[in-house]
C-alpha cells in the first residue's frame, strides 16, 4: 500500500501538533496566573472529552465496522473491549508503581534516598508517556492510511487530549522534584516518540494494511478509555450547576466539531 507524500506531510504536521506544540502549549499554560488556570482547566478538558468521544463513536468505530462489511462485528467490538482492558492494565500498573514509590519515599529518612525515589517515580511516568506517544504516532498513520478524512479527525483528537495529558505530566514531574525547565525538556524528548511511531508505521504500511480495521478499533478504545477513565472523573470534581452546564456545553461543542467533519 502506497500513500502520497503529501499525506506523510499531514501525518508529520499532526505529529508536530500532538507532540512539540502540545508540550509548548502545556508549558505556556502553566505560566498563566493560577486563578485563571483553575477557572479554565475544566473547560479545556470538557472540549477534549467531546472531541475524543465524537471521533471514537462517529468516525473510528463506523469506519472499522465498514472495513469489515459483510462480516459480523464481533471481532471489531472485541478489539475495542480488549483495548479498554489493555489501557486499564497499563494505567493501573503506572498508578500502582507510582503509589509504591511514593510509599517508599516516606519510609526513608535520608534525604538522598527520598530524592532518588521521587526521581524514579517521575522517570516511570516518562516511560509510560513515551510509549503512549509512540502508540499515538502509529495510530495516526493507520488512520490516514484508512481514509484521509479519518486521519484528519484522529489527528485533531490526539492534539485535543495531549494538552491536558502534558499538563498532568508536568504536575507529576514537578511534584517528583524536577524543575520546570527539566520537566519541560523531558516532556519534549518523550513527545518525539510520536514521530518515531508515525514513521515506523508509514514504512510498515504493507504489513499493517490487513490489520487497519483492528488498529482503528484499538484507537477508538484508547479515546473512549481516556475520556471515561481520565477526563470525565476530573470534571466531576466541580459540582456546581453553572460549572456543570459549562462542561456540558463544551463537551457538546467538541462533539459538534466532529459532526461537522462527519458531514463533509
Amino acid at each position: 500500500m502506497t500513500l502520497p507524500l503529501d499525506t506523510l506531510a499531514w501525518i508529520m504536521f499532526y505529529a508536530f501538533l500532538g507532540s512539540v506544540f502540545s508540550v509548548a502549549a502545556a508549558g505556556g499554560y502553566l505560566l498563566l496566573p493560577a486563578a485563571w488556570r483553575v477557572r479554565t482547566l475544566s473547560l479545556l478538558i470538557s472540549f477534549a472529552t467531546g472531541i475524543l468521544l465524537g471521533v471514537a463513536f462517529l468516525h473510528l468505530l463506523p469506519e472499522a465496522l465498514e472495513a469489515r462489511k459483510g462480516e459480523t462485528p464481533d471481532a471489531i467490538l472485541a478489539t475495542v473491549l480488549i483495548g479498554i482492558f489493555v489501557f486499564f492494565t497499563l494505567e493501573k500498573a503506572l498508578i500502582w508503581r507510582h503509589a509504591h514509590d511514593h510509599g517508599r519515599q516516606h519510609s526513608h529518612a535520608h534525604t538522598h534516598h527520598h530524592h532518588t525515589d521521587r526521581s524514579h517515580a517521575g522517570a516511570l511516568i516518562m516511560v509510560g508517556d513515551t510509549f503512549h506517544n509512540f502508540l499515538d504516532g502509529v495510530l495516526l498513520t493507520a488512520a490516514f492510511a484508512t481514509k484521509f478524512e479519518l486521519g484528519m479527525v484522529t489527528g485533531l483528537a490526539i492534539v485535543a487530549h495531549e494538552v491536558p495529558q502534558e499538563l498532568g505530566d508536568f504536575a507529576i514531574l514537578i511534584a517528583s522534584g524536577y524543575s520546570r525547565a527539566k520537566a519541560f525538556a523531558l516532556n519534549l524528548v518523550s513527545s518525539m516518540a510520536m514521530f518515531v511511531g508515525a514513521l515506523l508505521a508509514w514504512w510498515s504500511l504493507e504489513s499493517l494494511t490487513p490489520l487497519l480495521p483492528f488498529v482503528i478499533a484499538f484507537t477508538a478504545s484508547s479515546f473512549i478509555y481516556i475520556s471515561i477513565a481520565d477526563l470525565i472523573p476530573t470534571l466531576h470534581r466541580g459540582v456546581r450547576i453553572k460549572e456543570t452546564l459549562g462542561q456540558l456545553l463544551l463537551i457538546g461543542i467538541g462533539v459538534s466539531v466532529i459532526v461537522v467533519f462527519h458531514g463533509d
